[in-house]
């Protein structure tokens, strides 16, 4: 995201992050899947892979062919896609359904082995061990305010490429960590930020 304001009203009226209003897509993904909670192995698996494709991309590019990458990625199945082959990854960079890119490609399938090696729910409970406390973090309340890195994105990315996983820097993390959950980046009137709980 960009330095900006803060939540603008959309066509329905709504207040919305400015982001969120630049095209239908956007807007759709805002309103319903970014900041809310992802969990499960294969689920943060796809973000993370999806959130590295994106790298020195728009979200919008990764957002608009999300479908035809669960196709040729096998859902994000780790399982499965820890055996890809050579021909799979001769496939996927013949696949205009995807970003093509070599690099890219070969992490993913790499960050699969790795995570094919972990016990069930552990990529999810390392990822989740980063989240902040939320009553330490101050609301943003315009894009400006919002972080590219924190330190908690920062020990993430450490420790991911630390047991092996590729295309997991601070940004990527802290990506990643904004779509699933971990924190929450909508700004203080967005219509999507979560209510703080009372107390």
């Amino acid at each position: 995201m960009t330095a900006g304001g803060g939540a603008l009203p959309g066509p329905d009226g709504r207040l919305r992050c400015p982001w969120g209003l630049s095209t239908e897509d956007y807007t759709a993904y805002h309103d319903t899947e970014w900041g809310r909670p992802v969990r499960g192995d294969d689920a943060l698996f796809e973000r993370l892979s999806l959130e590295a494709f994106q790298s020195g991309l728009s979200w919008l590019t990764i957002l608009r062919r999300r479908e035809g990458f669960r196709a040729a990625f096998a859902g994000f199945r780790i399982a499965e896609v820890a055996e890809f082959t050579d021909a799979d990854r001769e496939r996927l960079l013949a696949d205009p359904g995807i970003i093509r890119n070599r690099a890219k490609i070969d992490a993913t399938i790499a960050n699969a082995r790795v995570a094919a090696r972990w016990e069930p729910g552990e990529l999810d409970a390392l990822v989740w061990s980063h989240a902040p406390d939320p009553a330490g973090r101050p609301v943003p309340r315009t894009l400006a305010e919002v972080p590219a890195i924190t330190p908690e994105s920062t020990a993430l990315s450490k420790e991911l490429k630390r047991r092996g996983f590729r295309f997991t820097g601070p940004t990527t993390a802290y990506a990643l960590m904004q779509a699933c959950g971990l924190v929450d980046d909508h700004l203080a009137d967005c219509c999507a930020r979560a209510p703080r709980p009372a107390g």
